[in-house]
């Protein structure tokens, strides 16, 4: 196994991470709301999938730190804003990672179905969060 390889799934199962503790700590300050409530459980499934690569390459899974290094955002505005923010990113990191990882097929279907999720699904849903909010607050 690269080190390539293992920078790729390192930095793809971060970001996830990430992803999960700041919807979680949403869900905390803010109750059970939508899209959070689905996206979170959606995070989860995205690093189990990448626990799977790590399992299949005999690479070091990465412990998750992220709990205590999220801010909890001010308003569900603000936190649907953030969710866009992190979701055009997340996508964008998963174009350069899917360019790295030409040589692993199988590492590529799991960044491709992870990037359409982002894409497809997360991405629209925070955009029609933060239209809801933005409409609640006139």
């Amino acid at each position: 196994m690269t080190e390539a390889l293992n920078n790729i799934l390192t930095e793809a199962i971060e970001d996830e991470y990430k992803a999960r503790a700041t919807y979680r700590r949403v869900l905390e300050e803010f109750g059970d709301v939508r899209p959070f409530s689905n996206i979170v459980e959606a995070e989860q499934r995205h690093i189990d999938a990448l626990l799977v690569l790590f399992e299949e390459y005999g690479l070091h899974i990465p412990g998750d730190s992220w709990a205590d290094r999220v801010e909890t955002p001010t308003t569900l505005l603000a936190a649907c804003q953030a969710g866009v923010a992190a979701e055009i990113d997340n996508a964008a990191m998963y174009d350069r990672l899917l360019a790295a990882s030409s040589d692993y097929p199988a590492v590529q279907r799991v960044l491709c179905n992870l990037q359409r999720a982002s894409r497809e699904n997360h991405l629209p849903a925070f955009q029609r969060c933060v239209e809801r909010e933005n409409r609640q607050l006139k």
